[in-house]
């Protein structure tokens, strides 16, 4: 029924809009930029359910642009791993051009908040810390120059488009940035400053502040409420006052919305999609705000990348809908849509969510394969069938992820690109980039920067980023692999198929995982016939089915099987 709601909901924006609103115009800054590579449009269908999404902490990743890596006079002395280092969007950009993505099979890319972060620092307790992660916000309106301009996000999103690769934006509703000398408190209208959450049922989980001194966005109010002093003279300062305050003047009149706070954010962030294209949006601290909130901007994101759509056909990779994934920390799919609060349910999926980051690959990352994929293969077919799931093993705030010391690379490659369901890679995955950073107290442990000198020197690294590539690029190029069905073919050595088939599209594959070195037969029979000839994607070996078993000689103890062209 809700899923109804918010379908009517945007149908009515849309009508509404278009009858009586006129779509803005492309405004000198937003306009179409040459890229500098178009890869031809993929036979294989994109669907999030199946894809694959590269996650970076933006100040991480690469720096692009060295001239931007001081601002607002960030310059005192952090904990370890708690300043700004310099990675921006032109690093990310820089990356995209040399096909680092690609060759990883990377079809979607989610980066840290870009936003204006706070300009203080703070110490939470471990260490004294900048927003180089993107957190906290300062205003939702404008860009950090320490990670870029608008420009240089519109240069990634179409260079990325480009690609075929598509961007995910990093969103924050729930809390504005920490208090800090520069930084004054938003007006009390706008946010709760205590008491801090316990997490013991609802009202301790999303009537509350994350942690102290993280103002807490009133997001359950629909009262109005002014503009913060401070961002009305920020923003006439840098000459722009009369710009916001109209649009967010034509906004609530399209909307009928109240200037709640909740729908200030709503606008500022779905301006980035309307401005620039993002197909999608990753959602910050999703439990910890009221749910309808969700709906809402779900409901206007979508509106605005339709609306841009319309205003760059010719730009538009597909017809899927904005995508929204949700990070509702703890939530794991053995315990079914729905989040337990304790004394209360809430199936995010009925408020914009098509997918939510799945908290137990790391735990089930431990066992046989089988258990693992024969698992998700039947949840993702039964009580998540029209939507979807992102796993990971590793990530940023993870304190607990899978193979800290990083002694299990190739196992954990095969377990999160096999898996069915929407693979999240962390930035380093793939590289064994050090999670165990002397002196760093807490997640910045987890935030050390990319090591791009192991990768260009190193030989054992070399070897591992392979095994990366051409995995996530048979992933690539077989929706079956993530968005398909598993069927153990031989349990000894480990064989099994995985199937997709809509409509006209079919797909089908065969793995072997465990393989012993030198001569190896893979049992293939029911699945594919005697006379049909495959093509070992992993050691580019050409065979034919025989008395239903594939024969190769190799060292390698994996095999991806494909029909042969």
């Amino acid at each position: 029924m809700k899923k109804l709601l918010i379908a009517t909901a945007i149908s009515a924006i849309f009508l509404n809009c278009e009858e009586n609103k006129p779509i803005p115009e492309t405004t000198p800054d937003t306009q179409t930029l040459n890229a500098t590579k178009v890869i031809p449009e993929n036979k294989v269908p994109f669907l999030w359910k199946g894809a694959t999404i590269y996650f970076l902490l933006t100040d991480r990743f690469n720096n692009g642009d060295t001239s931007n890596d001081i601002n607002f006079e960030r310059s005192n002395e952090t904990g370890v791993l708690r300043g700004f280092m310099g990675g921006d969007l032109q690093g990310i950009t820089e990356k995209i051009k040399e096909g680092y993505f690609n060759k990883l099979g990377v079809n979607a890319i989610w980066f840290t908040p870009v936003v204006e972060q706070i300009h203080g620092d703070t110490d939470e307790g471990t260490g004294n810390s900048y927003g180089y992660h993107g957190y906290w916000a300062k205003d939702w309106t404008a860009l950090d120059p320490n990670f870029g301009t608008k420009q240089d996000l519109e240069t990634l999103v179409k260079e990325a488009h480009a690609n075929q690769i598509r961007v995910l934006m990093d969103v924050v509703v729930n809390h504005t940035g920490p208090v800090t000398d520069e930084d004054p408190v938003w007006p009390k209208e706008w946010v709760r400053t205590s008491p801090t959450c316990e997490n013991i049922d609802y009202e301790t989980t999303t009537s509350c502040t994350l942690v102290e001194n993280l103002p807490d966005i009133y997001t359950e109010s629909n009262e109005a409420v002014a503009l913060p002093d401070p961002l009305l003279a920020k923003w006439k300062k840098e000459g722009r006052l009369s710009t916001e305050l109209d649009e967010l003047q034509l906004f609530f009149e399209r909307t009928g919305y109240p200037r709640a706070p909740r729908f200030y954010i709503i606008k500022w962030l779905t301006d980035y999609v309307n401005d620039l294209g993002i197909d999608g949006f990753r959602v910050d601290t999703v439990k910890h705000a009221d749910e309808q909130t969700w709906a809402e901007l779900y409901a206007q994101a979508s509106y605005a990348f339709e609306a841009w759509k319309k205003k760059h056909p010719s730009e538009v990779l597909d017809q899927n809908p904005f995508y929204m994934v949700g990070e509702v920390y703890g939530f794991e799919i053995s315990k079914g849509r729905e989040y337990d609060f304790g004394d209360k349910k809430v199936d995010y999926f009925d408020y914009g969510f098509e997918s939510l980051i799945n908290f137990d690959l790391k735990t089930d990352a431990k066992k046989d394969y089988e258990t693992i994929f024969k698992k998700y293969s039947r949840l993702l077919n039964t009580k998540f069938k029209d939507i979807g799931v992102v796993n990971y093993l590793t990530s940023h705030d993870d304190s607990s992820p899978f193979d800290m010391e990083r002694e299990k690379s190739y196992k954990a490659a095969n377990v999160l690109l096999l898996t069915p369901g929407t693979a999240q890679i962390y930035y380093g995955d793939e590289s064994n980039r050090d999670l165990t950073i002397e002196g760093s107290v807490g997640d910045a442990t987890l935030r050390s920067f990319m090591n791009w000198q192991e990768i260009d020197s190193i030989a054992e690294t070399q070897e591992l980023m392979k095994h990366w590539q051409k995995l996530g690029d048979f992933r690539k190029n077989h929706l079956a692999i993530g968005a398909g069905k598993h069927k153990r073919l031989a349990k000894k050595p480990y064989v099994f198929s995985r199937t997709y088939n809509d409509g006209d599209y079919k797909d089908k594959v065969v793995v072997g995982l465990d393989l012993p070195k030198g001569k190896k037969y893979l049992w293939v029979k029911g699945f594919f016939g005697n006379g049909t000839k495959l093509f070992d994607t992993y050691s580019q070996t050409a065979v034919e089915v025989k008395n239903g078993q594939v024969l190769l000689e190799n060292d390698y103890s994996i095999a991806l099987l494909e029909l042969a062209d």
